[in-house]
């Protein structure tokens, strides 16, 4: 088997995407690149199958990638949703999730709140979540 290629469904958005990634969770940029993407051209789907389309014969797949626990709660977990094309042999990488906060670090320097990035559109929301989610560890 030679392999598969890996393509985008939008190739501008998801670079600005894995930059953004880049800049603000270097672990997940690294283990997206240096062993995510190369199990992936050789074949070996990681992450969770959730969906298939037998007319299409493909697969959609959801892998997590490392992040910060906080950042997760906050934002929600760093994802990479990718389609699997097996008739010819393409991955079409579609996104990394949370969209919005990783587009927005693109296009301008995010402030950090706590140690934890916040949103300049959703920055009160942000920093309630971060405070709620310190008051609830503080009374464990």
């Amino acid at each position: 088997m030679k392999g598969f290629v890996l393509d985008y469904i939008d190739e501008n958005e998801y670079h600005k995407l894995e930059r953004a990634l880049k800049k603000y969770n270097m672990l997940a940029y690294k283990k997206l690149n240096f062993d995510y993407y190369p199990s992936l051209r050789n074949g070996k789907f990681l992450g969770e199958l959730i969906s298939k389309n037998k007319k299409n014969n493909t697969e959609t797949y959801e892998l997590k990638l490392p992040s910060d626990k906080r950042f997760a709660q906050v934002h929600g977990e760093v994802k990479l949703i990718y389609i699997v094309y097996k008739d010819n042999d393409t991955i079409m990488l579609d996104s990394i999730t949370p969209k919005d906060i990783l587009l927005e670090g693109h296009m301008s320097e995010l402030t950090t709140y706590k140690g934890i990035m916040i949103s300049k559109e959703n920055a009160v929301k942000d920093k309630f979540k971060i405070d709620l989610l310190n008051m609830m560890q503080d009374n464990k």
